[in-house]
């Protein structure tokens, strides 16, 4: 069983969409599975992170907007790849260090993840963009 996840973005920061997940998750009848996300974008990536407290969101975004700076930055002056814009490369980049896949349990029918776990698109571009993200129950 599959389905796909369409999340819009409006800049860059981390996107919760655990709720739709888990709706599709329960309506699909599966007891026992294995879930496997995967964003179809080479400038996003999914998370597990925390959904309590929205500072882990914002510091996240802070830390790698300061480890992978958009091309504009001189630090970055190195990087050729800048006709998509100042953001693109970069978003590549970040997109390469962090997850674009996920699998999470499912049991009785249920997501496992922990008390404060979430799952998240992570946007790296600037620009608001309709990321879709696929799902398979296995």
């Amino acid at each position: 069983m599959h389905t796909r996840f369409e999340i819009a973005t409006h800049g860059p920061g981390l996107y919760e969409f655990t709720r739709d997940v888990a709706d599709w998750v329960s309506r699909s009848a599966c007891d026992e599975a294995l879930l496997t996300l995967m964003v179809q974008h080479t400038s996003a990536s999914l998370l597990i992170q925390e959904n309590a407290d929205p500072e882990v969101r914002s510091d996240l975004s802070a830390f790698f907007h300061r480890l992978v700076p958009p091309t504009s930055d001189p630090a970055m002056a190195y990087l050729t790849h800048t006709y998509e814009g100042p953001d693109d490369m970069p978003a590549h980049i970040k997109a390469s260090l962090l997850p674009i896949n996920l699998q999470i349990p499912i049991i009785s029918g249920r997501l496992m993840l922990g008390k404060w776990q979430g799952i998240y698109l992570f946007e790296h571009r600037t620009a608001p963009h309709h990321r879709k993200v696929i799902a398979l129950l296995r």
